[in-house]
């Protein structure tokens, strides 16, 4: 069984900073692309970073140079660390898990990132 558990999200005001952690239960997480998506009221869910195994990071452009995401290898969890937000990043920021080399592909229960202007 494998759970992801997203933490970090709230309230925070254009130019800030906030940290989203995602604790992975199961044994994916050791091959696992992890990745942080996120959906904003209407739209649909977009990529927002994503991390392999090995390191190797891809970030929306509409994030690039304020987003960095991190893995934790020893701990089972994947970081966002999010700054000079904006209120277009104001969404519900899912954590996911996908196995490249089979189907298997976990979520999140999601965690809700607000920016005001």
């Amino acid at each position: 069984q494998v759970q992801l558990v997203e933490s970090g999200g709230g309230l925070v005001q254009a130019g800030g900073s906030l940290r989203l952690s995602c604790a992975a239960s199961g044994s994916i997480f050791r091959d696992a692309i992890m990745g942080w998506y996120r959906q904003a009221p209407g739209k649909q869910r977009e990529l927002a970073a994503t991390i392999t195994k090995f390191g190797v990071t891809n970030y929306v452009d509409s994030v690039k140079g304020r987003f960095t995401i991190s893995r934790d290898s020893a701990n089972n969890m994947v970081n966002l660390q999010m700054n000079s937000l904006k209120p277009e990043d104001t969404a519900v920021y899912y954590c996911n898990a996908r196995h490249p080399l089979s189907t298997l592909n976990y979520w999140g229960q999601g965690t809700q990132v607000t920016v005001s202007s």
